[in-house]
């Protein structure tokens, strides 16, 4: 008995809810937390809406435990007259009375109740408190580069003699993409990976996984679809209309429902749900390998052609666990991991802190690295996101109640994501940078895993596109 009063006092973890900042730090810092949202761009009067719903949260809360105990006082009354009369009658008045306190306390507790849920749905607007170094922007053309590497190829290559082409022109003349097959059988942005794209490909994960497992990452392959409450508490309110895939189990059950996973981050996350984690074990370091699934529902119009921007691609994803007193030096050391990946393959790039206005409400800090893309912006090239490497401190870990220690008051886990590399996304990159005359060169790292092949030749012509009839002048 003892030993469970003390669980009950001392063990037992705040209920697991959806991503929000906390509210004690808002209680605690509220200046900080303002300024943050301010340095996002937003209004930080909503800090003040928080703390005063918080405020008639707190006060019907504690009417609530009032009521409680007049109940148990009223309860204990019983108890002592039972035992002292043996009269059924003796209790009457005092069993009316708890009824009656009984029913009143039904209604604080719906008061309470429906404080709590507004003041959590107004929380989940604040974002994560930024880190000082992020530029302060609401444009991104404002980024900071803080790492470059690498020369970008220019039109100075002697075997081009057309310039470079982009990377949907050249996957077709491979023959490693059918697009038109693809849009035939699931539609906008459907495609076949198909030979030596279908090789590239699983090169590309056999070497990712590798090259990250050599570096101490323990390789994870999760579910594709996550139950919804759990989703709920690692991705982001907009993420439901414009990113995940609902998949329908029956429709008289809808807390059946699950949703396809955007990315092995979300079923990573969730991985040690409502755990402790000794902290001997820290830093836990993960990359997960999945397909990955998104509606693209926001992004209508852009990059339509080629496989930069599908529903459906296969990623490799770092994801770690650590304590607050390292998670700063764990981001710049996962950016720095996806840069040398790319710098095996021989892909020039730059790292960009992102601005304030384009962080994720639940990231602290984030860098995009970008590669160089030289058949982009019509063979002029383009540097173009790659990976997003961001550090959530422990806005996740709060949702998921990922704890290290075993006391109420032991702290969250810090939780930090980084792509390694989307592999659809990465063969466009590859393709433009090793294009050549007569084919594409395959990246010397990746030979081993495409059956000795080092040259993939052009198979294909394309057909020039027709030009368009000019308008007969008017009489």
């Amino acid at each position: 008995q003892v030993f469970l009063e003390f669980f009950r006092e001392h063990v037992v973890w705040e209920r697991p809810q959806a991503m929000t900042i906390g509210i004690q730090i808002v209680r605690d810092q509220p200046d900080v937390v303002r300024d943050s949202e301010k340095r996002r761009l937003r209004d930080g009067k909503i800090v003040d809406e928080v703390l005063e719903i918080d405020k008639e949260w707190r006060s019907a809360d504690f009417n609530v435990n009032q009521q409680r105990k007049e109940i148990g006082i009223i309860q204990k009354g019983i108890t002592e007259k039972k035992k002292e009369s043996k009269g059924k009658d003796e209790c009457l008045d005092e069993l009316a009375e708890k009824n009656k306190c009984e029913a009143k306390l039904a209604e604080l507790e719906q008061v309470a109740k429906t404080l709590l849920v507004k003041r959590d749905t107004r929380l989940k607007a604040v974002g994560n408190l930024l880190h000082t170094s992020v530029p302060v922007s609401d444009d991104e053309k404002n980024n900071e580069e803080v790492v470059k590497w690498g020369v970008p190829r220019s039109f100075t290559a002697k075997y081009l003699t057309d310039g470079f082409r982009p990377h949907f022109e050249l996957l077709e003349m491979l023959g490693a993409v059918d697009f038109e097959a693809g849009r035939e059988v699931a539609g906008n942005r459907g495609y076949f990976l198909s030979g030596p794209g279908v090789l590239l490909n699983q090169a590309l994960i056999n070497y990712g996984i590798a090259f990250m497992s050599s570096r101490g990452y323990t390789p994870l392959q999760p579910p594709f679809f996550m139950k919804k409450d759990l989703m709920a508490k690692t991705a982001e309110l907009d993420d439901y209309d414009d990113v995940l895939y609902k998949v329908m189990e029956s429709p008289d059950q809808p807390e059946l429902d699950k949703y396809m996973i955007a990315t092995s981050e979300q079923p990573i996350s969730a991985y040690h749900y409502n755990e402790s984690v000794d902290q001997k074990r820290f830093p836990l370091r993960y990359v997960g390998i999945s397909s990955c699934f998104r509606r693209e529902a926001g992004s209508s119009g852009r990059d339509i052609r080629g496989i930069f921007r599908v529903h459906q691609f296969e990623k490799i994803e770092q994801f770690v666990l650590t304590s607050p007193e390292t998670s700063w030096q764990e981001h710049e050391s996962m950016i720095q991991m996806a840069g040398e990946f790319y710098q095996s393959l021989g892909i020039p790039y730059h790292v960009v802190a992102i601005v304030s206005g384009e962080i994720n409400n639940a990231a602290a800090k984030k860098y995009d690295l970008e590669g160089w893309f030289p058949g982009d912006d019509d063979g002029k090239g383009k540097y173009r996101e790659l990976v997003s490497c961001s550090n959530c401190l422990d806005y996740q870990a709060r949702a998921m109640g990922t704890k290290y220690g075993f006391l109420n008051t032991d702290p969250y886990c810090h939780m930090l994501n980084s792509t390694v590399c989307a592999t659809e996304r990465a063969l466009c990159c590859l393709v433009e940078n090793y294009q050549e005359a007569g084919g594409v060169r395959v990246p010397r790292v990746l030979v081993p895993y495409m059956l000795g092949q080092e040259f993939l030749p052009f198979v294909k012509t394309l057909k020039p596109e027709k030009a368009e009839k000019p308008k007969a002048a008017k009489k």
